[in-house]
């Protein structure tokens, strides 16, 4: 099957080549010392690492520990991510911003995100597009494909179209390529149904909530819904789909699940709207679901 989106190289999926993060690295120490008019005989002195060590970590020559770059960040007044990160640089603007948000309280932090939405987000101001999330066996494909053709819009399930992208079905991309490669095609798939549709609804892999950049995007550009249930419900719904993998691994798959839902709950809580579809059969879900997204509408 052939691929309409592009794949990374083997050096993108990795991040750069190791002597260009190393530089990378080094750069971004030398450039914070400058900055505070530190001389690195000041900074060995401020983080107990030595001038020549400093002097090759700053070169790129110098593969340094963790705990080394904890050292060198304390000193310069930096966060490690700040060193270590991937990620082009921050403008100086966004950095103040970060700084300002983070005095704020997670009610006023709501807030901001939503007056940040409202003001730059035009995307889904009048947006057809409604967007599911939650746990395998929250029914998103099921309840989707209903609501869908009730609506009288496509259906997409995103899962299918990175399966359809790179040729390969999910396990043989995670086994092969690893999580990146997934959160790539994800991403990528996600930018092309947003700007393919005006109106659909999307069924979302039960992760993509946990890719900050990828859930921005989907809540940015569509009504976002939870479909939400009980752990119990969730394990028995996949089972009843046939999917047997879950009794392989006997009590502690639950205990797995329930971790997993504990840990997701506060990232799909911050969708547009949840349907609690605990005790429900699935035409009472497919109907929350539609008043739901007609409600919506209303407003």
């Amino acid at each position: 099957m052939r691929s309409d989106i592009a794949t990374p190289t083997a050096d993108a999926r990795r991040g750069d080549a190791p002597n260009a993060y190393l530089k990378r690295v080094g750069e971004r120490v030398r450039v914070g010392r400058a900055r505070r008019g530190m001389s690195r005989k000041v900074l060995s002195q401020a983080s107990g690492v030595s001038e020549r060590y400093l002097a090759e970590l700053e070169r790129g020559a110098g593969n340094a520990s963790l705990l080394v770059l904890r050292q060198v960040a304390d000193a310069l007044g930096l966060e490690v991510a700040e060193l270590v990160s991937d990620a082009p640089d921050r403008p100086i603007d966004l950095t103040l911003a970060l700084y300002q948000l983070e005095r704020l309280s997670p009610t006023e932090l709501a807030e901001a995100r939503r007056l940040i939405a409202r003001r730059f987000g035009n995307a889904k101001a009048g947006s057809g597009r409604v967007a599911l999330v939650g746990l395998r066996g929250a029914g998103k494909t099921t309840l989707g494909e209903r609501a869908a053709q009730a609506l009288g819009v496509p259906f997409v399930e995103l899962d299918r179209e990175v399966e359809r992208a790179s040729g390969m079905e999910l396990s043989e991309i995670f086994a092969t390529h690893g999580q990146a490669m997934y959160r790539h095609l994800e991403r990528q798939c996600l930018e092309t149904v947003i700007a393919r549709f005006d109106r659909v609804v999307i069924a979302t892999g039960g992760s993509l909530v946990t890719d900050p950049a990828t859930y921005d995007l989907l809540l940015s550009s569509c009504f976002v819904v939870w479909l939400s249930a009980a752990p119990h419900e969730h394990m028995g719904r996949v089972l009843a789909q046939g999917d047997l993998r879950p009794m392989a691994e006997g009590p502690q798959a639950m205990e797995d699940l329930k971790a997993i839902l504990e840990s997701r709950t506060a990232l799909y809580a911050k969708a547009d709207a949840e349907v609690a579809t605990s005790g429900m059969t699935e035409a009472e879900a497919l109907a929350a679901l539609l008043g739901t997204i007609e409600s919506r509408r209303a407003d």
